[in-house]
């Protein structure tokens, strides 16, 4: 199909005032010889209308609020049409109509696709997905709104209206204005290529947007685990027992360095959390909070103690509840206690765990993965590049195992 003219005319149509004196908003599409009008359900005071521009004069709130559903307007039908062309068949103007009142009526525009994801995840928490999950997504959702409102001057874009500015600009808006940090950032750019992906899949859009968009790489990050000096001062601190929340906070910072609990699990576990194997071992085994996976530890002597200490049959949880922000306030104390340089912060304990009580005393770190509850092993090996002791015994044993080889050229 040759396409020769292509035009899309906005007009008052001021024979049809209504209450308030103000005009309906009409709009005629052109192609070729064929032609189509439709209503764009907006209205406006005639003296701020400027034919010219087919927009309103002026900065007051009508002229921006109307002026933005114009652009939004403009947009589909230009959307409409592209549509049309990539399907190489012939159209009229008629059919650019129907397609871009039925893409604002009915179609799956890209905000309602992101409702649908999130509806979707809250389906399978407790599932197969965490309810830490959620709140990334809920984040992503309104810094969505924010970012279309605000340089689209509209709640909601069509997939055909969207390009691939659009998530360059998007990134550009959580870095320098949000103040994100890169790796947020990627979470958030990585749930707006999701949706696409889920849109293009379903046939609600055209095209896979974004496909190659390629995600800024993650920083890496080392696990802060203590060292061996750290770890004895704060295992042999004297804590007064006039400061028992002191003493609280440093037990649950030495259970998850025996046993490698997060918090949210060091403070949610319970009894029904521990089982005895065959050859009377106390074992903890737990669903994790973060991404629902089974981690089950052997319990070492002093966890067992631990657990002793504290129990409570009027208490459903092994031990009592200390709440994040207070224990991580006492974690700073207890650095200063045990005159400790670096920060000192709860999770440390894991990491802490996964090297000085594991994988320096020659624990496989296939069986790490499992204690730790890690998803991917790959997760788990990072902490065999923070432990260069255990790269040294291991380099001894390989020195002593070879001793009495011979080189035969």
């Amino acid at each position: 199909m040759k396409i020769e003219k292509f035009k899309v005319l906005l007009y008052l149509k001021k024979s049809g005032l209504d209450k308030k004196g103000k005009a309906p908003i009409m709009g005629r599409i052109t192609l070729n010889n064929s032609m189509a009008q439709f209503s764009t359900k907006l209205s406006c005071t005639p003296e701020l209308w400027n034919p010219r521009e087919s927009r309103l004069n002026g900065k007051g709130k009508e002229a921006v609020e109307t002026n933005g559903k114009i652009d939004k307007i403009l947009l589909a039908v230009n959307a409409a049409y592209d549509a049309l062309v990539e399907k190489k068949t012939d159209f009229c103007a008629t059919d650019i109509k129907n397609q871009m009142q039925g893409s604002m009526e009915t179609q799956m525009t890209f905000m309602k696709m992101v409702d649908t994801l999130c509806d979707e995840l809250k389906c399978r928490i407790g599932v197969d997905r965490a309810k830490g999950t959620y709140p990334t997504y809920h984040y992503t959702r309104l810094s969505l709104i924010e970012f279309i409102t605000k340089n689209y001057h509209t709640k909601d874009l069509a997939f055909g209206q969207m390009t691939e500015q659009f998530i360059h600009d998007y990134q550009s808006f959580l870095l320098d204005e949000k103040g994100l940090a890169i790796d947020t950032m990627r979470h958030y750019i990585a749930i707006v290529k999701k949706v696409c992906r889920k849109a293009y899949k379903e046939g609600y859009s055209e095209r896979f947007l974004f496909q190659h968009f390629t995600l800024p790489r993650p920083k890496e990050k080392t696990p802060r685990a203590l060292s061996r000096e750290s770890f004895e001062k704060i295992r042999d601190l004297d804590i007064p027992a006039t400061r028992p929340s002191y003493i609280l906070a440093r037990d649950l910072f030495l259970f998850a360095c025996y046993a490698g609990t997060a918090y949210a699990d060091t403070v949610s576990i319970t009894r029904e959390n521990l089982y005895t194997d065959d050859e009377g071992a106390l074992w903890l085994k737990y669903r994790r909070k973060k991404n629902v996976y089974t981690a089950s530890v052997k319990l070492l002597p002093e966890a067992i103690a631990l657990i002793d200490k504290y129990h409570d049959d009027n208490r459903e949880t092994l031990f009592p509840m200390m709440y994040h922000p207070n224990l991580r306030r006492h974690m700073k104390g207890l650095a200063l206690l045990a005159d400790i340089k670096e920060d000192l912060c709860y999770h440390q304990a894991r990491h802490s765990f996964a090297t000085l009580i594991t994988l320096e005393q020659g624990v496989p770190i296939e069986s790490i993965s499992r204690m730790l509850g890690h998803t991917n092993i790959v997760t788990t090996q990072v902490y065999a590049r923070v432990t260069p002791k255990k790269l040294f015994d291991d380099m001894d044993k390989f020195i002593k195992a070879t001793k009495d080889w011979k080189l035969v050229l």
